[in-house]
């Protein structure tokens, strides 16, 4: 019975952490919602949307995998997520010729590619940084 509710609970840990994760990420963003440009059908924020979520998942994953209880993974979840924040905010800062968030904003699928290929890749570097 001890590992069905372990399961759940790293379950519950996974979606408060991906939904804080997003809500946090949204935040971020000046120039649009996050959810209302998806409904609206712009394919480039749905797959940035799409890596952060991959991303946080992924940390969440080696999270589970090397802590001894679900506080530590809890911890390494939000580290994660503030580390993913970082390499965001640094994409957008690294790329001078072009804002990533205005052309998230406009529909460029080829940043929108980038961008989920920044969160899904940095999300395997923290994630075997978690040992």
């Amino acid at each position: 019975m001890e590992p069905l509710l372990a399961t759940i609970g790293y379950f519950a840990i996974g979606i408060v952490v991906v939904v804080i994760g997003l809500f946090i990420f949204e935040q971020l963003t000046r120039q649009y919602k996050d959810w209302d440009e998806v409904k609206a059908g712009n394919q480039a924020i749905a797959m940035s949307i799409s890596g952060k979520i991959i991303g946080i998942c992924i940390v969440l994953s080696f999270a589970i995998y090397h802590s001894f209880t679900i506080w530590d993974t809890l911890l390494w979840g939000a580290c994660g997520v503030a580390l993913q924040m970082i390499a965001y905010l640094l994409f957008e800062l690294f790329t001078r010729k072009f804002s990533v968030e205005t052309q998230l904003k406009e529909n460029n699928t080829a940043v929108g590619i980038i961008s989920m290929g920044v969160s899904i890749g940095i999300a395997f570097v923290i994630g075997a940084s978690i040992t």
